[in-house]
């Protein structure tokens, strides 16, 4: 029988491997993007700094860049109806199995918010109209063309109509304008997407959630995909030829080597490490109300593979709130991440 502390140390240093948090880091925002397959991205900041602790050097700007220049990445709904930073080739996969399942909520949340079923219709066209004949357009005027259609934008409202025709397959975040992400339709960013045939793609959604999230079992990848659990069980027994099957019950792709546990590492907020499986406990231990307040994922300081404290970034500059004294060796390494996630992040 394998000991438990053994086993609980070889889950933690297994998906810190497959996170691209140990070994070898990826070599560029897109191929980090491409093997987490969904960087959780309603905190902007939090998105890039994901990417940053995954590879070798780069800068925040290349995150721009690739949105606004290659068009090889966009932000859009999927997964848990929460906003996600993906690899454009990847949009009609995730679009394609996690947004029917938020039609249900998104019907609920425009009536609450006061847009009927004819506004939300009358709003998605006044929005594919505007950004056909005047290309991408931010949130304030996107909210000016649904004004002047005499749709409710009060509230949440904006929002969830936004929301809709994401939903509908109409529309992304595509390029940076300034400081504002701005909508753009599919069709003239991406192109037409490609037909999705739905056993094929819930085996190749498995088969790429355990590439940056194994081991992990049937629950996990529900969680994460927001995916009926029955879908999670065909799409691993799809590739059940593929996986190996583990003493504590979970399943992995095949891997030659399991890296060491990482050096400290500072990791921002809404972590894919704390987002990727139904229990965070594997690396908060007993913080996760420490760490996880109303829905906020606070950035985390990584110390032997596990939280060690929190961190926030008033004016530019790091500040640690450790709970524990550490090493000197820990403590030189924090702050040379610290200085690091600074120069990453300044313009």
């Amino acid at each position: 029988m394998v000991p438990r502390r053994f086993e609980e140390r070889s889950l933690l240093a297994s998906r810190l491997a497959a996170q691209l948090l140990s070994g070898a880091p990826a070599g560029d925002v897109v191929a980090v993007t491409r093997h987490l397959l969904a960087v959780q991205g309603q905190d902007p900041r939090g998105a890039r700094l994901a990417l940053r602790a995954r590879m070798a050097g780069g800068h925040a700007s290349a995150v721009d860049y690739a949105l606004t220049h290659e068009r090889s990445l966009v932000i859009t709904w999927v997964n848990r109806g929460t906003l996600h930073l993906i690899a454009s080739e990847d949009e009609p996969l995730l679009h394609a199995l996690t947004t029917p399942q938020l039609r249900v909520n998104s019907d609920r949340r425009l009536r609450q918010e006061g847009v009927s079923e004819a506004a939300a219709h009358r709003g998605i066209t006044a929005i594919v109209k505007a950004l056909a004949d005047d290309g991408p357009l931010t949130r304030s005027q996107i909210r000016a063309v649904l004004e002047q259609a005499g749709v409710q934008t009060a509230g949440q409202a904006l929002v969830h109509v936004l929301f809709r025709a994401t939903l509908d397959g109409l529309i992304v975040r595509g390029p940076m304008i300034g400081a504002d992400h701005a909508f753009v339709l599919v069709a003239d960013w991406l192109g037409e997407r490609p037909k999705i045939e739905r056993d094929r793609a819930i085996a190749e959604l498995a088969r790429r959630y355990l590439a940056g999230h194994g081991p992990a079992e049937d629950r996990d990848l529900a969680k994460w995909a927001q995916l009926p659990l029955r879908d999670a069980r065909a799409g691993l027994a799809a590739i059940a030829s593929e996986l190996e099957q583990r003493h504590d019950g979970l399943v992995d792709l095949h891997r030659t080597e399991t890296p060491p546990l990482p050096p400290p590492r500072l990791l921002g907020p809404f972590d894919p490490l704390l987002l990727g499986w139904h229990s965070r406990s594997f690396v908060l231990g007993g913080a996760s109300q420490v760490v996880t307040t109303n829905g906020i994922i606070k950035a985390i300081a990584l110390v032997s593979g596990r939280a060690a404290g929190t961190w926030r970034m008033p004016a530019g500059r790091v500040e640690l709130d450790l709970w524990q004294r550490q090493t000197r060796a820990t403590t030189a390494a924090l702050r040379q991440e610290a200085a690091a996630v600074e120069a990453y992040l300044t313009y």
